[in-house]
C-alpha cells in the first residue's frame, strides 16, 4: 500500500469498493458535501478509479486478508476515527467479520454479525423468510442434479436460476446475476452448465410483470434501531433486461414496500444502511421480496440524494454525532436516475424485441435526472468507460475485417477416374 497524506480537520470517509457504481457515487456525494474521501479499490485499471472525488485511492484485494490489514494500516494514519462506507457485498461481509479489528480506527454502521450473515446470503435469507412467513416467490434449492430434475417438474416457467452469492467462479464465467429460463429443457441444460460455478443454486418462480414493477426502499437506522431516513423508488429498465441491475429508475411512492422494509429491518434491531427490493405481481397486485441488500449504498442511494433525501450524509453525521441534515423527508419530485451507457444497451434490446418505440424511450428518460456514470464535475470515469467500449468494438470490427481478407483454402481437387473404352 502506498503512503497516504493525511491532513484534514474533518473526519475522513473511506469508501471501500470504489471500483463499482455504488462506490463511485458514494465518493462523489460525500466529496460534494466537503467531506474528505479516500477510496479503496481492488482493480487499478477500472475506469471508476479515474475519479477526482477521492483525495487518494488505496488498492487492496478485497477477497483476501490484506483488505482488513490494509484498512487497519490506513486507519492508524488518521488523527481521528474515519467513517467507513463498505460499498460491495464482499466488503460488507469482510468488515462485519473483522469489526473488532477495525473498530479502533473506524466508525461502523452495521447490525450484529449474525444478522449480517443471515441476510447477506440468499440461502440463509430464504430459510429466514420461510421461518418468518415473508412473501417470497416459490423457491427450490439445487444441491444435486436430481434436485434440479425435481424442480423442473414442479416449477412453472419462466423461472430464475441464480447462486446464493456470486462466487469467484461464477464471476469468471458470467457477469449476469441470474438467468431467466423459458422451459424445463433449457432449465436442466443451464443447470448442467452452471452447477460447477457454485456449491448450490437457487431456482425461483418468475413473478410476472415488467421491470417497472420492481420497487425498492432504501433506509438508514441509527444505533437505537430508529429509522432516520427512508426512500422508495422503482426500476424502469435494467441491464441485462429483466434480471440485471437498474439502468433507469425513478423515485415513486409505494407504502406497501416501505412498510415491508420497516418491518424487516425493525425486527432485526437494525443499524446502518438497508435496502429491500420487491416485485408487484402483474396478475394480482401482490408484492414479493426479490432481495435485500444490507450495510452498503446502492444505485438508488444516489437517486435519494438527488431527490433531496440525504441518505448517506445522514449516516456520516449520525456516526460522528453531528447535527443531522434537515432534508430527510421524501417529497416525490419525480427525479430519475440513469446509468447512461448501460441504459442505451438495455433500450436497444427492448427496441429490437418490439417492446420500446423511440417515443416511449424519450418519455422514459425525459425530466430531471441524475447519472450513475456521467458527471460534469468528474468526467474522467465516464470518458474512460466510453474509450474502453469503443476500443473493444473497434477490435471486434478489425478481427472480422482481417478474417474476411484471409485467403480461403481451395477446395480439394476431385479425384479423376480413368474410364476405359469397352
Amino acid at each position: 500500500m502506498k503512503s497516504v497524506a493525511i491532513d484534514h480537520t474533518l473526519p475522513y470517509a473511506v469508501v471501500a469498493g470504489l471500483d463499482d457504481y455504488p462506490g463511485l457515487q458514494t465518493a462523489r456525494l460525500l466529496a460534494q458535501r466537503g467531506i474528505p474521501v479516500i477510496g479503496v479499490a481492488r482493480h487499478r485499471h477500472m475506469w471508476f478509479c479515474r475519479t477526482n472525488a477521492c483525495q487518494d485511492i488505496v488498492y487492496l484485494n478485497t477477497d483476501r486478508e490484506e483488505f482488513i490489514q490494509g484498512l487497519a494500516a490506513l486507519g492508524r494514519l488518521f488523527k481521528q476515527k474515519a467513517v467507513l462506507f463498505p460499498s460491495t457485498d464482499l466488503c460488507v461481509l469482510q468488515v462485519s467479520r473483522h469489526r473488532e479489528q477495525l473498530a479502533p480506527y473506524y466508525h461502523l454502521a452495521l447490525p450484529e454479525a449474525a444478522v449480517v450473515e443471515k441476510l447477506m446470503n440468499k440461502l440463509s435469507f430464504l430459510e429466514y423468510a420461510l421461518q418468518e412467513n415473508l412473501p417470497i416467490p416459490k423457491t427450490f434449492l439445487l444441491r444435486h442434479r436430481r434436485d434440479a430434475e425435481q424442480a423442473s417438474r414442479a416449477l412453472s416457467f419462466p423461472c430464475i436460476l441464480k447462486p446464493p452469492m456470486k462466487t469467484v467462479a461464477w464471476e469468471q464465467h458470467t457477469t449476469s446475476k441470474a438467468y431467466k429460463v423459458a422451459s424445463a429443457a433449457e432449465f436442466l441444460r443451464l443447470y448442467d452448465q452452471c452447477a460447477g460455478w457454485a456449491e448450490l443454486l437457487i431456482a425461483q418462480e418468475w413473478i410476472p410483470g415488467p421491470d417497472s414493477n420492481l420497487y425498492s426502499c432504501n433506509c438508514y437506522y441509527n444505533r437505537e434501531a430508529e429509522p432516520l431516513v427512508t426512500f422508495t423508488a422503482r426500476k424502469l429498465r435494467q441491464w441485462p433486461p429483466e434480471t440485471g441491475s437498474t439502468s433507469l429508475g425513478e423515485e415513486c411512492r409505494n407504502d406497501e414496500v416501505l412498510h415491508a422494509a420497516l418491518a424487516l429491518f425493525g425486527r432485526e434491531q437494525w443499524h446502518g444502511l438497508g435496502y429491500l427490493e420487491m416485485k408487484r405481481d402483474e396478475r394480482n397486485g401482490k408484492h414479493f421480496i426479490i432481495e435485500p441488500n444490507i450495510g452498503r449504498p446502492t444505485g438508488r442511494s444516489a437517486l435519494a440524494e438527488a431527490s433531496g433525501v440525504e441518505l448517506l450524509y445522514t449516516m456520516y453525521c449520525d456516526l460522528l454525532g453531528l447535527p443531522l441534515p434537515a432534508a430527510r423527508q421524501q417529497h416525490y419530485t419525480g427525479m430519475k436516475w440513469m446509468c447512461l451507457l448501460e441504459d442505451l444497451r438495455s433500450a436497444r434490446i427492448y427496441w429490437r424485441r418490439g417492446d420500446l418505440t423511440l417515443r416511449q424511450w424519450w418519455q422514459s428518460v425525459r425530466g430531471p435526472k441524475t447519472y450513475a456514470d456521467f458527471a460534469w464535475s468528474d468526467p474522467m470515469p465516464f470518458l474512460a468507460d466510453v474509450k474502453r467500449r469503443l476500443t473493444f468494438k473497434l477490435q471486434q470490427a478489425w478481427q472480422k475485417f482481417t478474417a474476411a481478407l484471409r485467403p480461403r483454402p481451395l477446395p480439394a481437387p476431385q479425384q479423376q477416374v480413368a474410364v476405359s473404352a469397352v
